[in-house]
């Protein structure tokens, strides 16, 4: 299995993301937040990551919903698979959406998305 080095900056407190398991493909992202957020049925909002990443040139990183959430609790991500190109500089943010008919709370540090950092090639068209 190969790796990719990837510079990053970590403003939110939390640990980095991380792989659960040796044989994961995803890391979990944690929600940088001062205080929690309610997410009402249907309602969807932009929690922030307090991460910053540098990837490098033909890699992307991907931001998908975690299975826990979505399953137990109806909370998704609205442009998932959300992509982050390796010339953005920004804070990495998530947009989570409640698809349930129940209010959620989303807590400082809680596990809200999965990331994944995947090579990818260039087009050419013929």
């Amino acid at each position: 299995m190969d790796q990719v080095k990837v510079k990053i900056i970590n403003e939110s407190g939390h640990d980095l993301p991380a792989y659960s398991t040796p044989a994961s493909a995803g890391m979990d992202v944690r929600a940088c937040l001062k205080e929690p957020v309610v997410l009402q049925p249907l309602q969807r909002a932009l929690i922030p990551t307090g991460l910053r990443i540098q990837l490098p040139a033909g890699y992307e990183c991907q931001l998908r919903p975690r299975s826990g959430l979505a399953l137990k609790h109806g909370i998704s991500l609205v442009n998932t698979p959300g992509t982050i190109d390796a010339d953005y500089r920004g804070e990495v943010k998530v947009i989570l959406v409640n698809l349930s008919n129940e209010p959620f709370v989303i807590n400082p540090g809680e596990r809200i998305a999965q990331m994944v950092v995947a090579r990818y090639e260039k087009v050419e068209w013929d």
